[in-house]
């Protein structure tokens, strides 16, 4: 039974019956001939556990949404924003960090679209044009570019997995996340006070051999450009050395390790890097599904590091619908409930379920928001 306290009203029905089907071909009716041919693209099963399932509709505190992509409801336009402000409202979200501020022209249209009719609503952050990465000045003017966009309102910087595993210097070589040309954006973002989102390396299983003990393997099929497990680019703990050199020349820069530091599968790792650096902070964006299959664990370190992890979707990313993405992230922060499909948070990951976390009231506040405020200039929220 869920514990009192919980949002919302339980109920009490099978888990099978909204399971996620896995991306690949669609489901056929029936068996093959042969039972032992089931293709695993095909083999969809429905538990038959029968466990509760709390209705959260609405966050028990005030949320801010410190991760998320908002580029094409701008393009939708304002009808859009709008519709997409008056479904923030039904789901208690007071703001979205949106991450897809980028630079010049671009910049523009978002602070415009966004701030000005929402000034309260909505946090921009900047990205780095990276295409000027050869120049000898180029971390001189990225950072003269940041602060114009700070003028204007920017809230934080953005850097995706590109710095590490997409941009290349002109020989060829990736750029390291640590490379020295970015040191005065660093320097800059501490300067202003603005946090850095910062997306380093990617799960664990895009970097292993691509067969049949891919525990992604499913989800890889369809995106096998997802993998980086090519000799070309860099391993994934020599991204997050990389990273963690960044964070320590800097520590007067805030970093948030976006997708809880991308290391959720080894949560004793992301507790050490917490440890070593008081400036970095996690977010749960885009890996309940990783949380929700180590819910001890999860809610343990959640708990102890609760001044540091912060609330965020990734969801708009994936073009869920707003309220079941957002319905399915209180459900797994705030009740008990067992064994239930989290794909339609995100996306589909694998066939694991998940197991909700049923944080206390002081520790949801705090990821909800309090950590957010802190972190973040100028939000003119008041909760």
């Amino acid at each position: 039974m869920s514990l009192a306290g919980c949002a919302g009203r339980s109920t009490n029905e099978s888990t099978g019956g909204s399971s996620a089907v896995p991306p690949g071909e669609a489901v056929r009716n029936g068996l093959p001939d042969d039972p032992k041919n089931l293709r695993l693209v095909d083999y969809a099963p429905k538990p038959q556990l029968v466990t509760d399932v709390t209705d959260v509709p609405r966050a028990k505190y005030t949320a801010i949404d410190c991760h998320n992509h908002l580029e094409e409801l701008v393009d939708r336009g304002d009808d859009a924003i709008d519709e997409f402000v008056r479904e923030m409202d039904e789901n208690n979200v007071q703001a979205v960090v949106n991450l897809d501020g980028r630079w010049g022209e671009a910049l523009d249209r978002q602070l415009n679209a966004l701030k000005e009719p929402y000034p309260d609503r909505f946090y921009v952050y900047a990205r780095v044009d990276f295409s000027r990465i050869d120049e000898p000045d180029f971390g001189e003017q990225a950072a003269k570019q940041l602060e114009r966009g700070y003028e204007k309102g920017v809230q934080g910087l953005k850097i995706s997995k590109d710095l590490g595993l997409g941009v290349q210097f002109e020989d060829g070589s990736y750029v390291p996340v640590d490379t020295p040309k970015m040191d005065p954006v660093w320097e800059k973002c501490g300067e202003l006070g603005l946090p850095v989102e910062i997306h380093t390396s990617d799960p664990k299983a895009f970097f292993d051999p691509f067969d049949r003990h891919n525990e992604r393997y499913e989800e890889l099929v369809d995106n096998q450009d997802w993998m980086f497990n090519d000799p070309e680019y860099y391993e994934k703990d020599a991204l997050f050395r990389q990273r963690n050199n960044v964070i320590e020349r800097h520590p007067d820069t805030t970093f948030i390790g976006a997708h809880m530091g991308n290391l959720p599968e080894n949560l004793s790792r992301v507790e050490e890097w917490l440890e070593a650096y008081d400036n970095f902070y996690v977010d749960v964006d885009a890996r309940l599904s990783e949380l929700g299959r180590q819910p001890y664990s999860a809610r343990k370190f959640i708990i102890k590091w609760q001044d540091r992890v912060l609330f965020g979707t990734d969801g708009n990313a994936m073009g869920q619908p707003l309220d079941t993405m957002y319905d399915l992230h209180w459900r797994f922060l705030e009740t008990d409930d067992e064994h239930f499909d989290i794909a339609k948070s995100h996306k589909f990951q694998a066939r694991w379920r998940v197991y909700g976390l049923h944080l206390p009231d002081e520790v949801l506040k705090k990821v909800y928001q309090t950590n957010a405020l802190k972190l973040i200039p100028e939000s003119r929220i008041t909760i």
